[in-house]
């Protein structure tokens, strides 16, 4: 069967097969050539063609929380800061458990994009029906304990320092998220599969259409419109698990059938494939490890923030919001590297894997400059948005200004992970998030807030000095082409 129509064509699939030797697996990266006939303009086709939908869909689902935060912040008197905080304090149990599926979608994305590359359907079919059975299972595992120990979860997030009314909404978010986590994780292993055969434009229609949804819920339940309850955070909740359902079904349907490049057929019995995922867990693995060493870092770095109490910690839930959105231009980026080089990898072409990395560093910087200039220029009109505390307006302004300067440098951390993800070398990834968020991060958090007092601003100083490390790190490893011999070892082709 050819590769489905909106599998995107790239200048890779008209080039002949590598001899990816021992040879051409030494030595750093160096200065590489281009092969005729491919040009940095056509280059630059390929990454946009495969980035903008991807960010398209990650802006619009940035969006999305961003109006969860706004139409929750605006809440009158205090219950627009308690809401902002619990939705904030609920989004870090819900990831953690996230954390394994996450890190499979890692390893099926990578091995999905290298059997494409190597033009073997049935192979990329089966890491995915592998990857839909066993992410439904731990979905439903990871349900189960989030209902079960929710007010744990939230509880253990908090500090002192956070009201008993902020802690009670957030326990009710978190709950409610909880009843929707089977379909949610289903769509991300899904979309993870899209991606990796060089679909982006399907996830985002179907996420694009759940955003929608979810903002218009939020507009009706959380305001209590056209009869509904005025639900407060129980809404926001409640919107989201609608949207994320609705993304669910629609993706669901794309792969129903034989007709997509990627799908499921259950009149076929199922079959655990060992071989396949060993493959997977190769790769998705130290991507797990990296999640929860990550993870673990972001809630003693959020402890760490609630001790300053309600009002700062919603600034910070408020900039943190936001800086996401600036994450969405990496992520789209390393959506675009990841894809490419497995593919190029698959394929046995390392000089358009390293081309491609390098137009995607290129196009993902000058994105990042431009959004680094708005966010500084108009960092406290955007947090007043959430918000029109003037505590919240000047600290945030602040903050904003920090995250602007940032931007150049984490687009590159994103988008040099993103291509070392794709070509295998997640270990090394996983070590360096690790070592960063756990330990540089956290530690210098600890030490500005609660030694030097210097409030919410040392916590975005820790942040950045965090980012800033992780980025040279990435960029020392990719630049010495190791990742060059992980693929050359780990070739995919007798799993």
């Amino acid at each position: 069967m050819p590769p489905s129509k909106k599998m995107i064509h790239t200048c890779l699939d008209d080039l002949p097969f590598g001899e990816a030797g021992p040879e051409a697996a030494k030595g750093p990266v160096g200065k590489v050539r281009l092969p005729d006939d491919i040009s940095q303009r056509i280059l630059t086709r390929d990454v946009v063609r495969i980035a903008w939908p991807s960010l398209l869909e990650l802006v619009l689902t940035q969006l999305t929380s961003m109006a969860d935060q706004v139409m929750v912040g605006r809440l009158p008197g205090t219950a627009g800061i308690a809401a902002l905080s619990a939705v904030g304090l609920a989004a870090q149990p819900k990831f953690l458990l996230m954390t394994m599926i996450q890190a499979m979608n890692v390893g099926s994305t990578a091995m999905i994009a290298r059997y494409r590359g190597q033009q073997n359907r049935d192979k990329a079919n089966q890491t995915f029906l592998q990857a839909i059975y066993l992410n439904l299972f731990m979905s439903i595992l990871f349900m189960t304990l989030g209902l079960v120990f929710c007010r744990q979860l939230i509880a253990f997030m908090a500090s002192s320092a956070i009201s008993e009314e902020t802690l009670t909404a957030a326990t009710t978010y978190l709950r409610i998220q909880m009843y929707g986590f089977v379909p949610f994780a289903m769509s991300f292993t899904i979309t993870a599969a899209l991606r990796g055969i060089g679909d982006p434009r399907t996830p985002m229609i179907y996420n694009t259409t759940a955003n929608v949804v979810n903002v218009l819920f939020n507009y009706i339940l959380i305001y209590g419109k056209f009869g509904a309850p005025a639900m407060g955070v129980a809404g926001a909740s409640l919107a989201t698990v609608i949207g994320q359902t609705t993304a669910f079904f629609m993706a669901f349907s794309v792969v129903l059938g034989s007709r997509h490049y990627i799908y499921l057929d259950f009149r076929k019995k199922f079959r655990f494939d060992g071989a396949i995922m060993r493959s997977v867990s190769k790769i998705g693995l130290p991507s797990m490890i990296e999640q929860l060493f990550m993870r673990a870092g972001m809630i003693i770095f959020s402890r760490t923030v609630a001790g300053l109490g309600d009002v700062y910690f919603a600034t910070h839930q408020v900039c943190m919001n936001i800086q996401s959105m600036s994450f969405m231009v990496g992520n789209a980026f390393a959506t675009a590297t990841t894809t490419l080089m497995g593919q190029s990898l698959g394929k046995r072409r390392y000089d358009m894997a390293a081309s491609y990395m390098k137009q995607t560093r290129r196009l993902g910087q000058i994105a990042s400059i431009l959004l680094g200039v708005i966010f500084a220029v108009y960092g406290g009109r955007i947090v007043g948005f959430y918000n029109k505390t003037p505590e919240v307006i000047a600290a945030g302004g602040q903050v904003m200004l920090i995250i602007g300067l940032c931007q150049p440098i984490q687009t590159t951390q994103f988008i040099t992970s993103g291509g070392l993800r794709g070509a295998g070398d997640t270990r090394f990834v996983a070590i360096v998030t690790s070592v960063t968020v756990l330990g540089v991060r956290t530690i210098l958090a600890i030490l500005t807030i609660r030694i030097l007092n210097w409030g919410l601003w040392g916590a975005w100083a820790a942040l950045i000095a965090d980012q800033c490390l992780r980025t040279a790190l990435v960029c020392v490893r990719y630049e010495q082409g190791h990742w060059k011999r992980i693929a050359l070892k780990n070739r995919f082709d007798g799993a």
